[in-house]
């Protein structure tokens, strides 16, 4: 990098050592100036395919609009210009430094494909691009460093070294600081969308990238609810992709597939050479067909919003264990007097960005988790729905209406329940062995003890999850029956009437019942066991680590800096062991429900060709 630059590219003497920091030159025309296009040229891919699937229609070409064009042409022009400055010292015998010539080609470039994007979102309905308001953001963080350098060294030598450098320059930083500013406006709707009859359609649709951001489209409900109660007509409609018919439509198809390749299967394998009895009983029986995966309907189905959310999950995961780095940092310059004093602005400016980064990150990952676990259950209560118009007789009589209305409650309850806890599947174990490497780093062998508890505690709840499980089963059985019971008696309430037959029909449901609650007990006593134990490893960790570490060797001393990161390491440690035994809970009681509804979904179901069409005259 300093030969392309040919001047020093890192001083530490000027940028860390020193009360007046600043960044080099080459640092400035090389790694900052590049860092916005390294950016949306590794995002371009993502969102161009993304927006290949979500078109919204076809905007005008409004004023706003032009604006931002104008804006991203002339910021490829002044790019150009001093490109072709360079060259013009070139030839009339100077000898600029290839950083020259390569950061105003790959800005110039970068910025006629943002000016392309900007026509291309528009063509696409695009009302307000999170990418280009990204992308003008880090051109305007990244600028802000050369602003303030250039006027200290034309301070310091009384002159301009290069006024037009200097000018090009600043007419660039107006120029993405104005880009910006319009990027932040959103567009108007597009003109060739597809026609909302709704007259209360949901503001997220027509909302910006900030405002999805804070959330700000959901002011006006929050006002108008504090104001007074609100009303039927005062919620928004549904928005098109949340709406039933779409939502089930994708996992009846992936249900269908899956089917359709089961029964291919069993057609190949039936086809097959067939064995005696004998020869089947000595050879240990035929091996099963194999059945659907409803699993794994649910999971093609719902794949890319399990991705994405697992995404934010694990960015959100990983930025909680910034600040106690910046945290020992930080007690580490108070220690140091002789330490710059902007060294503590500065980590504390960190400390602020890093803790508004991952609240804004966990609220949209709290906004897709549960607005995609309602979908879930929408899902899959539509097709035990279609199923249950379909089912044989037979099919009928082994499972009656009561189960079947209890498949669509409880049992379609319980994925959703899931859906915001299965993406601890990935955070618990990531957010445990990064917690444990820190705080080895910052403890040493210590930490050992604590793992060593965390370990023997796994055996205890592992059987109290499978006597859950167990649990669980019974109790959904005697749930069947009781709804069962309870509309044949709401069938037949005359006949139970004229036979005063009302005590023993009310004997059998309270003896259901009372074998419901009897599991229900034995149930919640494992739970509280279960989180009993996990609450409070949290701090018998943190206590034997603790203690082991100060009581193996006299040079070990508790110092604040160890203390306080270590804190923090352990309550960050505390959060995913007190969610752990929610994730077991709701990953036994759905791996019941899983069972019963794809076994519900595996039945019988009546012959469409059994029924007669004839074409008559009107």
């Amino acid at each position: 990098m300093d030969a392309l630059c040919g001047s020093k590219f890192w001083d530490s003497n000027l940028s860390v050592h020193t009360d007046s920091p600043d960044l080099t030159p080459c640092f400035q025309n090389s790694l900052l100036a590049w860092a916005p296009c390294f950016y949306l040229w590794a995002a371009l891919p993502g969102y161009l395919l993304y927006r290949e699937y979500h078109c919204g229609g076809y905007i005008v070409l409004s004023r706003l609009s032009r604006l931002k064009t104008v804006s991203g042409v002339l910021l490829w022009c002044v790019s150009w210009a001093d490109l072709f400055y360079s060259f013009h010292g070139l030839v009339h015998g100077g000898a600029p430094a290839p950083i020259f010539f390569v950061t105003p080609l790959v800005v110039g470039i970068t910025m006629l494909l943002a000016t392309l994007l900007i026509q291309y979102d528009r063509l696409r309905g695009v009302q307000s691009s999170g990418v280009l308001i990204i992308f003008w953001f880090l051109c305007v963080v990244c600028a802000i460093v050369p602003f303030r350098s250039r006027i200290l060294l034309a301070m310091a030598k009384g002159k301009i070294s290069d006024p037009f450098r200097f000018t090009t320059f600043y007419i660039y930083f107006a120029l993405v600081l104005f880009a910006l500013i319009l990027s932040c406006f959103r567009e108007k709707p597009p003109f060739f969308s597809p026609r909302n009859v709704s007259p209360n359609p949901c503001p997220e649709l027509s909302a910006g990238f900030l405002s999805r951001l804070c959330f700000w489209w959901f002011t006006k409900m929050a006002i108008l609810g504090y104001r007074r109660p609100l009303e039927e007509q005062d919620l928004w409609s549904l928005k098109e992709e949340d709406c039933s018919q779409n939502v089930v439509r994708g996992l009846l198809e992936a249900w269908k597939k899956l089917q359709k390749t089961a029964v291919r299967h069993q057609t190949a394998a039936s086809s097959g050479k067939r064995v005696s009895g004998e020869d089947e009983m000595l050879l240990g029986g035929r091996r099963r067909p194999q059945q659907p995966s409803f699993l794994w309907a649910l999971l093609v189905t719902f794949r890319s919003s399990l991705l994405i959310s697992i995404c934010l999950k694990v960015a959100q995961d990983l930025l909680s264990f910034v600040n106690p780095q910046l945290l020992s940092i930080l007690i580490s310059f108070i220690s140091n007097r002789t330490a710059p004093t902007w060294w503590g602005f500065l980590v504390a400016g960190l400390m602020f960005a890093c803790s508004m980064m991952q609240t804004l990150i966990l609220q949209q990952f709290y906004h897709f988790v549960f607005a995609k676990a309602l979908k879930l259950r929408l899902a899959i209560i539509g097709v035990i729905y279609r199923k249950a118009l379909v089912i044989s007789n037979s099919a009928k009589r082994e499972s009656p209406v009561g189960e079947i209305v209890n498949l669509m409650s409880t049992d379609a309850q319980r994925f959703m329940d899931l859906a915001p806890f299965l993406n601890l599947v990935v955070s618990v174990p990531l957010q445990i062995i990064l917690a444990m490497y820190f705080l080895w780093q910052n403890l040493g062998p210590s930490i050992l003890a604590g793992v060593a508890l965390m370990v023997l505690l796994i055996p205890l709840n592992g059987a109290v999850a499978m006597k859950m499980r167990a649990f669980q089963a019974e109790q959904m059985k005697f749930k069947d029956s009781r709804i069962k019971l309870m509309s044949e008696i709401l069938a037949g309430i005359k006949v139970l009437k004229l036979y005063a037959w009302e005590p023993s029909f009310l004997e059998k449901v309270e003896g259901i019942r009372e074998d419901e609650l009897r599991l229900l007990r034995k149930s919640a006593y494992l739970q509280a066991i279960s989180t009993f134990t996990w609450v409070c490893t949290p701090v018998l960790v943190t206590l034997t680590t603790l203690g082991v570490y100060v009581s193996v060797d006299p040079n070990n001393v508790l110092d604040a800096e160890k203390a306080f990161v270590s804190v923090s390491l352990f309550n960050i440690l505390k959060i995913p062991l007190n969610m752990l035994p929610q994730l077991i809970s709701s990953l036994i009681q759905t791996s019941v429900s899983l069972k019963r509804i794809q076994h519900f979904l595996s039945q019988d179901e009546l012959d469409p060709q059994c029924v007669e069409r004839k074409t008559i005259t009107p």
